[in-house]
């Protein structure tokens, strides 16, 4: 189900719980929100639907990967950067980092393990910030 953008920054404000198998329709509901929102928007976290749970996707160009709790283990090459996002007005600066390392659980909650650099890693912490209640 295709859901609205939540705007409340108390709201976003709060950190998420964890993720459980009984939450597979919030992944779902989160692909076919970023199905929606394509032209404008390449990864959402689940309080962005009105969920707080530890859930985000990421669109990587050649598809979308739903990530159940994930945490950054390792990062390097700090940088200033500039992001929007859907849930919020204008452009905000913050840190990221170039490489890092992020395990998470799949939709079947195996324990996976992901190198990202670039642009895909400052999605993911960018998603990771929303899951924290951190608002840039």
């Amino acid at each position: 189900m295709i859901r609205p953008i939540v705007k409340d920054v108390f709201f976003l404000g709060q950190k998420s719980e964890p993720a459980t198998k009984e939450d597979g329709k919030i992944a779902q509901d989160l692909r076919d929100t970023l199905g929606a929102n394509r032209e404008e928007c390449v990864g959402m976290a689940a309080n962005m639907i009105g969920f707080r749970k530890r859930i985000i996707i990421v669109d990587f160009g050649i598809g979308s990967v739903v990530m159940n709790n994930p945490v950054i283990t390792k990062k390097s090459g700090p940088y200033e950067a500039e992001e929007g996002c859907l849930s919020l007005e204008g452009e905000r600066k913050t840190t990221r980092y170039q490489e890092i390392e992020v395990e998470y659980q799949d939709s079947k909650f195996h324990k996976k393990k992901m190198n990202l650099k670039g642009y895909t890693a400052q999605i993911v912490q960018h998603e990771l910030d929303h899951l924290e209640g951190i608002i840039i």
